[in-house]
Order: structure tokens, then sequence, then C-alpha cells
């Protein structure tokens, strides 16, 4: 089965460098809809909420060659090597980022981000609130994560 995915937005504003993928906790970006799709009241709401989550395309990296073999997340020796639904790359299957981020600010059309992970012009799929029944009360993780993370918000964190 095949489906066509028609983004609903576009980052507009943010980083460009997609190659470094550290430091993203003070990245304000921002999300701007389709106003001729959506019109100026598809955000009407999210106002709201502390936090969106942000579903968007890794456009500018193929996908990887080989999904069979596990490797080390961003091919770091010091991580175990992973089946590839144990790392969240953007070198993966269908290239779908998805980021929780903390609102910042919403006007007309346009959603300003903390902490979205996604480089300018990186298609948005869709964007959805962050609604606590939906979290986990306790995430368990193994050790090698919290390595891998440790400066992936470095400045902040998308709160």
């Amino acid at each position: 089965m095949k489906f066509e995915l028609t983004p609903i937005g576009t980052v507009t504003s943010g980083r460009a460098d997609h190659g470094n993928s550290d430091h993203w906790g003070d990245v304000f970006s921002i999300v701007t809809v389709d106003p001729d799709k959506f019109g100026a009241g598809a955000l009407a709401g999210l106002e709201e909420f502390s936090h969106a989550e942000i579903l968007y395309l890794f456009d500018r990296l193929p996908e990887r060659d080989d999904y069979t073999t596990p490797k080390p997340s961003r091919g770091r020796d010091d991580l175990p090597a992973v089946g590839v639904f144990c790392d969240r790359g953007p070198r993966r299957p269908n290239r779908i980022g998805a980021t929780i981020c903390g609102i910042a600010e919403i006007s007309g059309n346009t959603l300003t981000v903390r902490g979205l992970d996604a480089v300018i012009g990186s298609p948005v799929l869709d964007i959805k609130p962050v609604m606590r029944q939906f979290l986990p009360e306790q995430i368990v993780q193994p050790e090698w994560v919290d390595r891998l993370m440790g400066e992936y918000f470095l400045g902040g964190t998308p709160d």
C-alpha cells in the first residue's frame, strides 16, 4: 500500500543547518500553516496549550540503504548498535520526524515553537496539541540514550 501526504505548512524560520544534530533547546522556529487551505482559524484554541507535537518530513536526507543491520545512533562507536525503530534519527523509513515543542506564540497562521529539531523549509505534515492523558507517567530507557541526547537540547529544553 502506498499513500501520498500533502504538507499542511512549512518551517519558515529557525535553523538551516541540518548537519548539526545537537543544541536544539533554545531554537525558536516558526511553522507557517497554508493559509489558502486552512485559513486564519486553523490554530485557534492552540494558544491554550503549553506544547504542540509537530510532525514533519526529513526531506534533506535520503533513507538508509539497509534497515536490516542494527547500527549505532549517529554512527557513534560509544553507543550500541540498534535497529532502525530504536533510533529517532532522520534517515529512517518514510523520513517522518516528530517533536514535542513548547508553544511560544501564535499569530494568524503562524506558530512559534521552542525546541523543534526541523530545519528551515521542512514540510510540516501535522500539528497536534499535547495532552497529558496521552503521555506516559513513567519513561524507561537505556543508559546510552542519556549519552546520545546529552547535548541535544543543550541551552534549554522545549518547555
